[in-house]
């Protein structure tokens, strides 16, 4: 069966991918770029599910889902630079003033990992950016050299996933992610 990639709108099938197995927890909930620090620290528990579910309902929502058939398989945010932390992030650079899109999680479920989803999401990101507009993405995936990266933390990517869909290393960051360097990757769309 093909994967298919779509905006992540039903809100049910991005907390299958990003959130907590308790409604009470703190987990990421893929907010910590999306929003401010301030913001992403004074919300709590149900109260993160419930802007995540505001955002599933605007347009654009905050990423795109995988699915294959009717199973939600990944999960890959991508939005407006200027609508996330990325715009105001000391480590990770501008390399120029272009209203560009960063994606900077993606993330495949537990027994469909090594299937090429990833690949998948990241083509799927890109066209969702490009049908709103966006002129580039970026991304700010782990140079890992082909080393072998903790699952937590591979939700960045790697250059290579980002090379392989035909984006370009275009600054060196000064962000480190489980040891390894971030680099700033970009595909132009125009």
């Amino acid at each position: 069966m093909g994967i298919e990639v779509r905006p992540a709108t039903v809100f049910a099938d991005v907390r299958t991918m990003v959130g907590p197995k308790r409604p009470d927890a703190n987990v990421c909930w893929c907010l910590s770029y999306r929003i401010g620090s301030k913001e992403n620290v004074a919300l709590v528990g149900p109260e993160r599910g419930t802007l995540v579910e505001e955002l599933c309902r605007q347009d654009p929502p905050p990423g795109v889902l995988a699915y294959e058939g009717d199973e939600v398989v990944g999960w890959a945010a991508v939005h407006p630079r200027a609508d996330t932390s990325f715009a105001r992030n000391r480590k990770i650079p501008h390399v120029d003033d272009l209203d560009v899109w960063s994606v900077w999680c993606l993330r495949v479920r537990p027994g469909h990992r090594g299937a090429g989803i990833s690949h998948r999401l990241l083509e799927g990101a890109v066209a969702f950016a490009r049908e709103h507009g966006a002129p580039a993405v970026e991304g700010y995936p782990l140079d890992n050299e082909g080393r072998k990266i903790d699952l937590t933390m591979a939700y960045a990517g790697t250059k290579k996933l980002f090379e392989d869909a035909g984006f370009t290393q275009a600054a060196t960051t000064g962000s480190v992610l489980n040891g390894f360097p971030r680099v700033l990757m970009r595909l132009d769309l125009r």
